[in-house]
């Protein structure tokens, strides 16, 4: 009976070992994360994380908690921001939703909700219409939103944003960039989990100036 109770301990060391060792490795260029070519402007004396994500994306509705945990935890030299991103012109409404709701200082309060209407509502949110009644039963005014969706600032922003995607090379959504230049998501990565400590790995290499 001792016997076997030292050759159970025995493999379950070994079974931690095995288990901890691919979590110990630092994540890898080409694995892990991608670095652009061309690196992009950032925020001077700060560490800049973008997020580019869709609303219609379940990828994005899923990673949302995960991505909202982590900027939580992070120091003041980190600025995070995020670019909707619309791969054809018919999903531009979702954009415009972002940049009305940011034009509001909404979006904290919002953001989260849009997700849940278009994905457990199942509600499109492609017409001005339907959109202003999501934000009236929010609590937002609805003039008020529909005068910030149709406002020139948020059709330049709109404009702007698939540009922005473009500079990156943003062909899948959500996707992180830390710095203008390394890039990661949970595909790339390989699961939620492993771009989370990829996006930690990234933000400690940056502060402490190893990348």
């Amino acid at each position: 009976m001792k016997t076997f109770a030292a050759l159970f301990a025995t493999l379950a060391t070994v079974a931690g070992f095995l288990m901890q060792s691919p979590a110990q490795a630092a994540p890898a260029e080409g694995k892990e994360y991608q670095v652009l070519k061309a690196a992009q402007p950032v925020t001077p004396g700060k560490i800049e994380v973008t997020e580019f994500f869709w609303y219609g994306c379940p990828h994005c509705y899923d990673f949302e908690p995960d991505l909202e945990a982590w900027v939580r935890k992070q120091g003041k030299d980190v600025v995070f921001k995020r670019v909707p991103v619309a791969f054809r012109d018919d999903l531009l409404p979702h954009t415009r939703i972002y940049y009305a709701l940011e034009s509001l200082g909404k979006v904290d309060a919002l953001h989260g909700k849009v997700f849940a209407a278009i994905h457990s509502e199942r509600k499109r949110l492609l017409d001005p219409n339907e959109i202003a009644d999501l934000m009236a039963k929010n609590g937002v005014d609805r003039k008020a939103f529909l005068d910030a969706y149709n406002s020139f600032s948020v059709s330049t922003n709109t404009q702007r944003a698939n540009k922005i995607a473009d500079a990156y090379k943003i062909d899948g959504v959500p996707t992180i960039v830390i710095q203008g230049k390394y890039v990661t998501s949970p595909s790339i990565a390989g699961s939620k989990g492993a771009a989370v400590q990829t996006m930690d790995y990234l933000v400690t290499q940056v502060r402490d100036k190893k990348l």
